[in-house]
């Protein structure tokens, strides 16, 4: 498998516009992997560093996954991910089934940190967490708590993870 170097520069907008479609935020606890499918996400400079900043709800997997281990790769579909990815990977929990496995889902050994890349979504951000913050919505305007958190209760956890390694898996 080989990796190709990419200039983030280069490829912000493509992963930014990448995301409205779907993209995956994979994290490691020890033996076990998961991907959580993201469509929120940002991507740029942060106290000098290039960062890549996630959202989770406090109630997800993924959560207790990042803060058990600090370390996630973002994954992005440069064709997009079929049908059956996505619904597993954004409807189901990984406590509860291996979502890699069920999503017939190519895990690659990642280049710097534990958290491995994922070959149907090549373009490859590995991201350790340099700041953890949790939102208020309280703080949010009234339409934005409506529309994003009227049906469920929990908030997101911010993750700030600077870009350690990215490059495009090619075979």
């Amino acid at each position: 498998m080989n990796r190709r170097k990419i200039d983030l520069t280069a490829v912000a907008g493509e992963i930014t516009k990448a995301l409205e479609k779907g993209a995956l935020l994979t994290t490691k606890n020890g033996d076990k992997v998961n991907s959580m499918a993201i469509g929120w996400g940002h991507i740029g400079r942060i106290w000098e560093l290039p960062v890549f900043v996630a959202y989770v709800r406090t109630c997800r997997y993924t959560r207790e996954m990042l803060d058990a281990n600090p370390e996630f790769t973002v994954n992005i579909p440069v064709r997009g991910l079929d049908r059956k990815t996505m619904m597993v990977c954004g409807t189901k929990s990984g406590r509860d089934m291996d979502k890699i496995s069920e999503a017939g889902l190519t895990l690659v050994e990642p280049e710097v940190i534990s958290v491995p890349a994922v070959l149907e979504a090549p373009l490859t951000l590995e991201c350790r967490v340099i700041c953890r913050e949790e939102m208020d919505a309280a703080k949010l305007p009234e339409s934005i708590r409506r529309e994003f958190y009227a049906a469920e209760t929990a908030e997101h956890v911010a993750y700030y993870g600077e870009i350690v390694a990215a490059y495009m898996l090619e075979k």
